[in-house]
């Protein structure tokens, strides 16, 4: 149990096997705690800085969509890291299959989430007040998976969120990772 616990979390042998412990032999209850266990850890390192790291390209077939991120962590050692690395170009994959519009909420133009809001608004009229309210904000968080980065479903892993990825790679790495920044290109756009 704990060999599977470690290939589906990449989380360390023994940190699975007190997971297990506490989760009395329950595999998913597991799971959740090394999810929460991650998140902390993340935390943790989220203000540390992050002034390494790489810029990736990405090309895809045919030359009509082009990726450019950059990913930053603590130091050149983990940038030159293979895992590291490939976490990276999943990223600039991600990205040119999904076409997010920035990294996280905070950058979202203010006024292209007011506008959300009032289309949704206008959409659940004639609704019961509360209704409305819950509709209101169900929709700008199908907005957010939609066109926010660190929000979307990972295209290889639809359950996890490029935000828990995120984390994920900080626990292995054991450094405060960003995605600074992106641009993609697509051809006639």
């Amino acid at each position: 149990m704990v060999n599977d616990l470690r290939k589906a979390t990449g989380a360390g042998l023994m940190k699975c096997k007190k997971a297990l412990v506490d989760a009395n032999g329950n595999v998913e209850e597991a799971v959740t705690i090394l999810r929460k266990q991650g998140e902390a850890f993340a935390a943790k390192k989220a203000d540390r800085d992050a002034k390494d790291g790489v810029i990736e390209s990405y090309i895809h077939l045919g030359g009509k969509v082009g990726v450019l991120i950059e990913v930053n962590c603590e130091t050149d050692f983990v940038a030159r890291n293979a895992d590291f690395r490939a976490f990276v170009k999943d990223l600039c994959l991600h990205i040119a299959a999904t076409a997010p519009t920035c990294v996280n909420r905070e950058e979202v133009p203010e006024e292209l989430v007011t506008k959300e809001r009032e289309i949704a608004s206008a959409q659940a009229e004639g609704k019961p007040p509360m209704a409305v309210q819950k509709i209101v904000e169900g929709k700008l968080e199908k907005f957010f998976a939609q066109s926010v980065l660190l929000d979307q479903p990972f295209v290889k892993t639809p359950e996890k969120t490029v935000r828990e990825l995120v984390t994920e790679t900080i626990q292995r790495t054991g450094e405060n990772i960003q995605i600074r920044r992106f641009t993609r290109y697509q051809l006639g756009a």
